[in-house]
C-alpha cells in the first residue's frame, strides 16, 4: 500500500560530543521516507527544496525507491537547521533556523498521491496539516506528528487537526505540554479525548507506548552501546512504524504492536551515526535480526 508523507526536507548542521556535520541531509519527511522505504516501495514524498539542494541527495532518495513527484524545487535556499547536543544527548540546543523556501511552503498533493491509503503528517504547521487532509481522498490510516512549537503557538489549530487523524505520535514531553498532565499514561489517555483512536508516545531511551481506550502496549528501546546523533530518531521511528503497516496492510492491534517494535528498531539504527549515514548501509537482514533481539528481550 502507498504512503504519502508531507513534511520538511532540510540541510542540517549538527554537533554532538562525538563529532559534527555541516549541511547534512535532514528534515522530517526525509527521515520518515527513507525509514519507510525499507518496508514498502511506494513512499510518496511532499516537500519543498531550494535551488541549492545537492543533487546527490535527490539521487539517494531515488535510490531508495521514493516517489519525488511531490518534491517541489523553487527559487531560493533550502531550509536549514543547526543544533548542538549536550553530553546526555537528551535534547538539542537550536543554534540557527533558516526557514528559507520552507517559510512559504504550501503543500500541493499531486493527483496521483490523493488516493494513497496511508498518510503521515510530519512535523509542520498544523494549518498545513489540515490543508493536506482536505486534499486527500478516503485514506485508510492518517497519522500525525507535532512538536513543542506548535503546541505553544498553534494549539487551537493543532487540536483541530488531531480531531481528524487516527493516530497521534508524540513524545513524552510534548504529551505533558499538550495536556497539562505530568504522568505520561494520563497525558496519553487525555489525548484520546481529543479525537484520535490511538496515541503513540515516544519516550526516547525508555522506549514507546501505544494505547487506545481498550488496549495498552509498551515496547522497550533497543539497548544501544553508543549513540552518535539523535537527530531524526522520532521521524525514523514513524517511518518504520507506518512502513511496516503499509507493507502488511493490516492495522489490527497485534500488527500495530509489531509496527511499534519495527519503528523502535529503525530509530535505534538511525542514532548510530550522523544524518542518514547509518540508513545508507542498513540491510533488511540487520533490521530483522534486531527485531528478533527485542522480541527475545521482552519474552518471559
Amino acid at each position: 500500500m502507498s504512503i504519502v508523507v508531507v513534511g520538511s526536507v532540510a540541510l542540517d548542521s549538527v554537533e554532538t560530543p562525538h563529532g559534527k556535520v555541516q549541511n547534512a541531509l535532514g528534515g522530517s519527511a526525509t527521515y520518515f521516507s527513507v525509514s519507510a522505504s525499507f518496508f514498502t516501495n511506494d513512499v510518496k514524498l511532499v516537500a519543498v527544496i531550494g535551488e541549492d539542494f545537492p543533487n546527490e541527495h535527490i539521487e539517494f532518495l531515488k535510490s531508495r525507491g521514493i516517489d519525488l513527484e511531490g518534491l517541489e524545487q523553487v527559487k531560493g535556499k533550502t531550509f536549514r537547521w543547526a543544533g548542538r547536543y549536550g553530553a546526555n544527548l537528551s535534547g538539542a540546543e537550536t543554534l540557527a533556523t533558516e526557514l528559507n523556501v520552507f517559510e512559504s511552503f504550501s503543500p500541493k498533493i499531486p493527483d496521483s498521491y490523493k488516493s494513497a491509503e496511508y498518510v503521515f503528517l510530519a512535523n509542520i504547521n498544523p494549518e498545513l496539516q489540515l490543508d493536506v487532509l482536505r486534499q486527500m481522498k478516503n485514506a485508510k490510516l492518517i497519522v500525525c506528528d507535532t512538536m513543542n512549537l506548535w503546541i505553544a503557538e498553534r494549539k487551537e489549530k493543532l487540536l483541530e487537526t488531531i480531531k481528524h487523524v487516527d493516530i497521534l505520535i508524540i513524545n513524552d514531553a510534548e504529551a505533558r505540554q499538550l495536556t497539562g498532565e505530568q504522568k505520561v499514561d494520563m497525558a496519553a489517555r487525555k489525548i484520546l479525548e481529543y479525537g484520535p483512536s490511538r496515541v503513540v508516545v515516544k519516550k526516547g531511551e525508555h522506549g514507546a507506548i501505544t494505547l487506545t481506550d481498550k488496549t495498552y502496549f509498551s515496547s522497550p528501546a533497543y539497548p544501544l552501546k553508543r549513540v552518535l546523533d539523535p537527530t531524526g530518531a522520532g521521524d525514523t521511528f514513524a517511518g518504520g512504524f507506518m512502513g511496516y503497516l503499509a507493507s502488511t496492510d493490516d492495522v489490527s492491534e497485534q500488527n500495530i504492536r509489531k509496527a511499534i517494535v519495527y519503528g523502535t528498531v529503525m530509530a535505534s539504527f538511525n542514532v548510530e551515526d550522523f544524518s542518514l549515514n547509518r540508513q545508507r548501509i542498513l540491510t533488511r537482514e540487520e533490521i530483522e535480526s534486531r527485531f528478533s533481539e527485542i522480541k527475545a528481550i521482552t519474552e518471559f
